[in-house]
């Protein structure tokens, strides 16, 4: 009689991530804090509200190719939110991930650990004012 003890463990616990739909909600994270990478640009906004879950929006635009093309990248960066980068996402932080066209070409391993990545790490200080103008 085979083993059923893998079937009846207990299910990993995963967190669910909501999605954003509307324009305004884009519009919103834009207010947050912005972290470049090679390959997207991640928008996070915090909404202060730490028993909500986290929500997450894609956007990618017409410069970027056909539909067929910027429908790949969006569910390359779908999966890559839903294995491995969902779980590294806050409560009640709203995320919107901007492709570029290098999402196409990365092996899918190396967009989702540059995804978790860029969630954990924090922006980078924006210069003062006085500091803004290298010319002195």
């Amino acid at each position: 009689m085979p083993d059923n003890r893998a079937m009846t463990s207990e299910p990993k616990v995963r967190t669910s991530v909501g999605r954003l739909k509307s324009r305004p909600q884009f519009l919103a994270v834009r207010a947050g804090e912005s972290r470049r990478g090679r390959t997207f640009l991640l928008e996070v906004l915090d909404r202060g509200d730490t028993e909500s879950a986290p929500r997450v929006g894609f956007t990618v635009t017409k410069k970027h190719g056909n539909a067929v093309e910027r429908n790949r990248m969006r569910r390359r960066l779908k999966e890559a939110v839903r294995q491995s980068a969902g779980f590294a996402m806050k409560p009640g932080h709203d995320y919107v991930i901007v492709a570029r066209r290098d999402v196409l070409s990365v092996p899918f391993t190396e967009l989702a650990t540059q995804l978790v990545d860029r969630i954990e790490s924090r922006s980078k200080p924006k210069r003062s004012e006085e500091t803004l103008s290298r010319k002195a």
